[in-house]
């Protein structure tokens, strides 16, 4: 299963987006039981994305990443290409529908 980076303030959030073509946050909070559960099931869909840079945000300690994403309930999925938000999923998320919009996006960005 791969990895989330950690990251741990908006600016380290920001410059994530900035540097990978392909870019996916993960925002949650701890106490969140829904977070928990989807977590591995997305790392394991990932799997079949290597070019998509994957990093997790809680939602708790970065308390500025509801601002500056909009966000109001969590868990968030964001995908990002070059830079701009592409794909959006919040708290119940099926998993087939987004991976069909993770397809359509992958297949233009990597061939």
């Amino acid at each position: 299963m791969r990895e989330f980076e950690e990251l741990t303030s908006i600016d380290s959030a920001e410059n994530f987006i900035k540097d990978n073509k392909l870019s996916f946050l993960y925002i949650s909070r701890p106490n969140c039981s829904v977070c928990h559960a989807l977590l591995p099931q997305v790392q394991e869909l990932m799997e079949k994305y290597p070019e998509i840079k994957l990093a997790h945000i809680n939602a708790q300690s970065v308390e500025e990443v509801a601002g500056r994403f909009s966000i109001f309930t969590v868990p968030v999925l964001l995908l990002f290409v070059e830079g701009k938000e592409f794909v959006r999923e919040a708290r119940i998320v099926h998993l087939d529908l987004f991976e069909g919009k993770l397809d359509k996006i992958y297949k233009n960005m990597v061939g």
